[in-house]
């Protein structure tokens, strides 16, 4: 039998395993201080749900489930493929979310700020930079179509990198309302804006020379095309320029808010800037669009946006949503490559105390803790032997309540 992983997943040894733990850590403290939850979802979804949740070509890398007993019986007589399989694994932890809110909305605070930090799978041809099974660090605001979302999850996002050592980064941001509007231009039908977004969002990738190859590859007009390209060569995009192209201002003063808004919370550490390049490849997204590169290794380390529409597919009225995803494994790689990363380990200790004293000993544990991970424990009849148990179980320390002045540390008694 392979001892190996199945390509494109990973082992990790103990030391990685807990940087993983750390970072994570330190993740989710700094959203839950800004008051979002934590919640769950399964990995796998209904195959329809994936199916029609239009997230570009991500569709194409869908982990499927196939039917069981008699119901894959009946499917492989039908000789159609697409009947095979009735479940999938999430290949974003989106689309769950959607269908998480649709179904437990009555008992949510409304609007909703949520955590997501989970595993998702993509059926990736494994390399560098590309597993089959990584984590995704996520945050949403669920029932709120307020600019103010966008501001806050930049700022909260941005403030998670900074607590983890991430520095030197920059916020692109974008609004697929305008790139619309934009292609629309240029002579692009309105149903094609779906294929020709997810063809430019790989321009950093394949260059302007290969997204003109892959339109083309696509039957789009040549002259449309070449009109496009003209344009992405020759135009200062800024957001005064776009305004003069844009029929719809609104769009433009929001963006220019939430830019404005987000460098002023910066405070320099920063900068949220305008790039009208940035698609993302998600065909659910309908609005702002944004993403943090790292300027130290060039390469984007988290990414979101608003997704009016998607959650509307479970509940036949439209909810307004947007979120921000962190992409753990990038993170990880880069802090592994560092190697400068401080997991901030702290001593562990056990507050020893009569059973009469209990109520004393949790205030004075609650002390202990703002600098030990502190256990409590009554005072056995052998506090010798019990010692010495402690210490084996790599416990630092103990302090006898009501006794010992301060904590006294094993080896150096």
């Amino acid at each position: 039998m392979k001892i190996t992983p199945v390509k494109g997943t990973n082992d990790y040894l103990p030391a990685q395993a807990e940087l993983r733990n750390y970072l994570q850590k330190k993740i989710c403290e700094t959203y839950e201080q800004a008051g979002f939850q934590r919640i769950a979802t399964p990995i796998i979804e209904d195959i329809e749900n994936l199916d029609k949740s239009e997230g570009g070509d991500n569709l194409n890398l869908i982990f499927k489930v196939m039917k069981r007993g008699e119901k894959l019986k009946k499917a492989i007589a039908s000789q159609n493929p697409d009947n095979i399989a009735d479940m999938g694994l999430r290949y974003d932890l989106t689309l769950p979310l959607s269908r998480y809110y649709a179904n437990n909305r009555a008992s949510l605070p409304q609007p909703f700020k949520v955590i997501q930090m989970d595993r998702v799978y993509r059926a990736e041809r494994p390399q560098k930079g590309r597993l089959r099974e990584f984590i995704q660090c996520d945050i949403d605001i669920l029932g709120s179509d307020s600019s103010t979302c966008e501001i806050e999850l930049i700022h909260t996002t941005a403030k998670a990198l900074l607590n983890i050592g991430i520095n030197n980064f920059k916020v692109k941001i974008n609004d697929r309302r305008i790139l619309r509007e934009i292609l629309l231009s240029v002579g692009f039908e309105e149903d094609q804006l779906d294929s020709v977004c997810i063809s430019f969002d790989k321009l950093n990738k394949i260059k302007a020379e290969g997204v003109e190859a892959e339109l083309t590859e696509k039957g789009f007009d040549k002259a449309v095309i070449a009109e496009f390209m003209k344009l992405l060569s020759n135009a200062p995009f800024t957001l005064d320029y776009v305004k003069e192209i844009c029929k719809n201002s609104e769009y433009v003063d929001s963006l220019a808010y939430i830019i404005d808004t987000s460098n002023a919370l910066a405070d320099g550490k920063y900068v949220a800037e305008y790039d009208m390049t940035l698609v993302r490849g998600q065909g659910y997204y309908t609005g702002t669009v944004f993403e943090v590169e790292s300027l130290d290794f060039n390469s984007s380390i988290a990414g979101g946006g608003r997704y009016d529409n998607l959650i509307g597919k479970f509940l036949k009225e439209q909810i307004p949503a947007v979120g921000f995803s962190i992409g753990f494994e990038r993170i990880y790689s880069i802090l592994m490559e560092k190697e400068s990363y401080n997991t901030e380990k702290q001593k562990k200790v056990v507050l020893i105390y009569e059973e009469d004293q209990v109520a004393d000993a949790i205030r004075y544990a609650e002390e202990l803790r703002k600098i030990y991970k502190t256990a409590l424990y009554i005072k056995p009849k052998k506090l010798g032997k019990f010692l010495n148990k402690l210490e084996e179980q790599g416990f630092d320390g103990f302090q006898v309540f009501g006794r010992d002045e301060e904590v006294r540390m094993f080896g150096e008694q």
